[in-house]
């Protein structure tokens, strides 16, 4: 399947392009920049403007096979002339680019819903032609997007507090495909490896959010579980099909959490009652309503977090939904196979582990430590 390019690489594209034709005085069609992932990106230039002191263009987001709402939209950056300090290179977001105005996500209030890695892209690729020209003054650098503000109404973005458009996003600069039939025939080739490597337990990770939490604390490489991406559900059904007779699930709250409702496909498309799930549990507790009203307003699970930690009732809210989780994952396995689970965030460390986890990542660990696995 093809990969297509974020539209962070777009932004940065259109912004270098624009750079260089202000700069320059010279036209181009087509500009090519470095993604993160190490992969060149040479898109075609389009709806180009020259002015004496601001240049624009666009470039148009390819998202390959991946089925990306955004995919064949235009990314516009405009560069202009600007005061500031010598070379400072000043990004915001104009048209159809949202605007951050609620706490907790990538940008403070206030700012363009432009990320910190499109953002460290655009500057990067900006100043290249800064100093191949010599240029010593500053640069405004406004990324729009003419259809974002429809667009983002079928995003999650105005759940977020996003306002006014899409987000300008990506870590990698590259879109890889989301086949569900991929992933899953991916998972469950691992599966079958691990199971022929003699693994006795199948370990299995949404991702590698807390490679280094499972390090500290059980001595567990994370990049050896069998990643599921979003697909708990099928994975549980494939390692029993796989020969697996117990099945370690570890994750990171903000995916684990929907599983206590019984939600096996985490992804977003699917279900995001994250916050529902975690009020739940507060209540279970017995939490006030007002504290209650707090956790649904919230944005993340990390915040929850926090909220339910000054309160006190940290561990007693994940002790709940942990027992949830369980009894969710017993259910799917129905009775083809042992499950478990470990619980843990970025700020907060371990949340919660049923009851048979540190067995199971203890019989993981003996057959590493006895030359099984790769």
């Amino acid at each position: 399947m093809r990969n297509g390019f974020t539209t962070g690489s777009c932004s940065a594209a259109a912004a270098k392009a624009a750079a260089y034709m202000l700069l320059s005085g010279k036209r181009k069609e087509t500009i090519t920049i470095d993604t993160p992932a190490g992969v060149k990106y040479t898109p075609v230039l389009e709806e180009i403007r020259i002015l004496p002191e601001r240049v624009s263009c666009a470039v148009r987001k390819d998202a390959g096979d991946d089925p990306d709402i955004t995919n064949g939209t235009l990314i516009c950056a405009e560069v202009s002339l600007a005061e500031g300090d010598p070379g400072q290179v000043v990004i915001t977001g104009g048209r159809g680019v949202g605007r951050v105005t609620r706490p907790g996500l990538d940008q403070a209030v206030g700012n363009a819903a432009i990320n910190s890695v499109p953002r460290q892209m655009i500057e990067k690729e900006v100043r290249e032609v800064m100093d191949l020209f010599d240029h010593e003054g500053a640069l405004r650098v406004e990324i729009s997007v003419p259809d974002g503000e429809r667009l983002a109404e079928k995003t999650f973005n105005p759940r977020l507090g996003i306002e006014g458009g899409i987000s300008i996003i990506g870590t990698t600069g590259i879109v890889e495909p989301m086949s569900t039939r991929a992933i899953l025939e991916t998972i469950r080739v691992e599966l079958a490896q691990r199971k022929a490597m003699g693994d006795p337990v199948a370990v299995v990770s949404p991702g590698n959010y807390g490679l280094e939490f499972m390090r500290e604390r059980y001595g567990y490489d994370l990049d050896r579980a069998v990643k599921c991406s979003n697909y708990i559900g099928d994975t549980v059904d494939m390692a029993a099909e796989a020969g697996f007779h117990r099945i370690l699930i570890c994750g990171h709250a903000g995916k684990l959490v929907k599983v206590s409702g019984g939600i096996m496909n985490t992804h977003s498309r699917e279900a995001d009652c994250r916050m529902e799930l975690m009020a739940a549990a507060a209540a279970k507790t017995g939490a006030s309503a007002e504290m209650i009203r707090r956790v649904l307003d919230a944005l993340t699970t990390e915040e929850v977090c926090g909220i339910w930690q000054e309160a006190g009732i940290l561990g007693s809210c994940f002790s709940y939904l942990t027992g949830r989780i369980g009894y969710y994952l017993e259910k799917r396995a129905a009775g083809r196979l042992e499950t478990a689970c470990i619980i843990y965030s970025n700020g907060y460390g371990a949340l919660g582990e049923t009851p048979n986890a540190a067995a199971m990542i203890a019989e993981a660990l003996s057959h590493i430590q006895e030359g099984g696995g790769r």
